[in-house]
């Protein structure tokens, strides 16, 4: 008898029919023997509404109303799946985070998760019962409901999967596995049947919207064997040939991967470009520049500084998109105490990553992919490598065809 978590997405449980197939998956995989743990996201669309009533009162909302609000949807989902399960026969109890209990810390809107009580699911479970939680929440140390993030059900799911030694957690959602790329942008994009952590982790911190990047690290972390698969096929499907499809997160790289010098592309369009033109370079400098910016709960990506003329060096680095303007207006407040020239960006740039464990052991990756955006006109902005990715930020408008070019030139459409 395998423990196994099951995690639906917003799509997945977009409709009371949908919930209602969602309950009959669960339900099969229940009546094959298996304690099943549900983690399911807001109804689609929901958070969304949410926080929009919330931005009708307050045009920036305080950080912990608004997870009071936004933890709602979640709370729906994992009491009208409960009750289909019930309406079909069978023993189910739903919980909020803060019941199980899902510790995290006290970043509203952004929360870690610090510890999981798993003993009144473990007593669930031993009575036979489907236990159901909620996901994207927990609770603080002072008891508030705290929110982990768009795409935080994915974590809360194998974080819970991790916390009981579940012997798989089960990602269902809208598409059915990992592909080489996104098929609405390259339609001869390939489903990939085994991808490692390295390379999942790479291609969600990137701009892959599949997996959520924080639920990768606890997934390789904790070692918990994650598989993706669509929630949108026939849900009375053999439970052996359902177990097999989709794309598994493996530990190890299979045995024919270092064959596919390239895994995938990723891209992000959420992407902003930010320079402190003429900062005396002087040590220290990164940080006073950073440091605010960090302050500020803003996360940046690539990092360039350039190299010093007469004293002076400018330093560009990128951020959210969203987080754009809050980042802009930090630095001209402390501008003049970096004694900084000025600060410009850049709103309208992309990024785009070629990933492969492959390339560890093969060289000219960096060449091909600078030398196919040559041959379509594109310039590049900045670079960025580690071990298994390149990537590099280019103009907006000229994304899709560097996807596309990328995409042919290293023959991903090819099994």
């Amino acid at each position: 008898m395998a423990l196994i978590v099951h995690k639906y997405g917003g799509t997945s449980m977009g409709s009371t029919d949908r919930i209602k197939n969602v309950a009959r998956r669960v339900a099969k995989w229940h009546d094959a023997g298996h304690r099943i743990v549900v983690v399911p996201s807001a109804m689609s669309g929901e958070t969304n509404r949410l926080i929009g009533l919330a931005k009708e009162i307050q045009a920036q909302p305080d950080p912990r109303e608004l997870d009071m609000i936004a933890s709602t949807g979640e709370q729906v989902s994992v009491g009208l799946l409960s009750m289909a399960l019930l309406a079909i026969g069978k023993k189910a109890v739903s919980y909020a985070g803060w019941q199980v209990a899902i510790k995290t810390d006290s970043a509203y809107t952004k929360a870690r998760i610090q510890s999981i009580d798993d003993a009144k699911v473990n007593r669930d479970l031993d009575d036979g019962k489907i236990v159901i939680i909620t996901g994207f929440q927990g609770v603080d140390d002072l008891g508030n409901i705290a929110t982990l993030g768009r795409g935080g059900s994915d974590t809360s799911a194998v974080a819970i999967a991790a916390a009981m030694k579940a012997d798989e957690c089960l990602i269902f959602t809208d598409v059915d596995g990992v592909y080489t790329t996104d098929p609405r942008v390259v339609s001869e994009a390939r489903r990939l049947k085994a991808i490692t952590f390295e390379e999942m982790l790479e291609l969600a911190s990137l701009g892959s919207k599949v997996l959520q990047t924080r639920s990768v690290e606890f997934a390789g972390n904790y070692r918990v064997p994650t598989r993706v698969l669509s929630s949108l096929t026939d849900p009375m499907l053999d439970i052996e040939e359902e177990a097999n499809s989709g794309t598994l997160i493996s530990f190890e790289e299979d045995k024919h991967m270092e064959q596919a010098v390239i895994s995938g592309i990723a891209f992000n369009r959420d992407e902003a470009k930010i320079t402190v033109l003429g900062v005396p370079d002087r040590p220290g400098v990164a940080y006073h520049i950073l440091g605010p910016v960090a302050d500020a709960n803003i996360e940046v990506d690539m990092i360039i500084q350039n190299q010093s003329v007469e004293g002076k060096t400018d330093f560009t680095f990128t951020v959210s998109r969203n987080d754009y303007q809050r980042a802009v207006d930090v630095l001209n407040g402390t501008k003049e105490a970096l004694g900084a020239a000025s600060v410009t960006g850049d709103a309208k740039v992309s990024k785009i990553s070629v990933v492969g464990v492959g390339m560890r052991s093969h060289v000219g990756v960096a060449s091909q992919m600078f030398r196919t955006l040559s041959e379509e006109g594109i310039n590049i902005m900045m670079i960025s490598t580690s071990e298994i990715k390149i990537s590099v930020l280019i103009d907006e408008k000229y994304m899709e065809l560097a996807v596309r070019a990328l995409h042919k030139a290293f023959e991903l459409e090819k099994a």
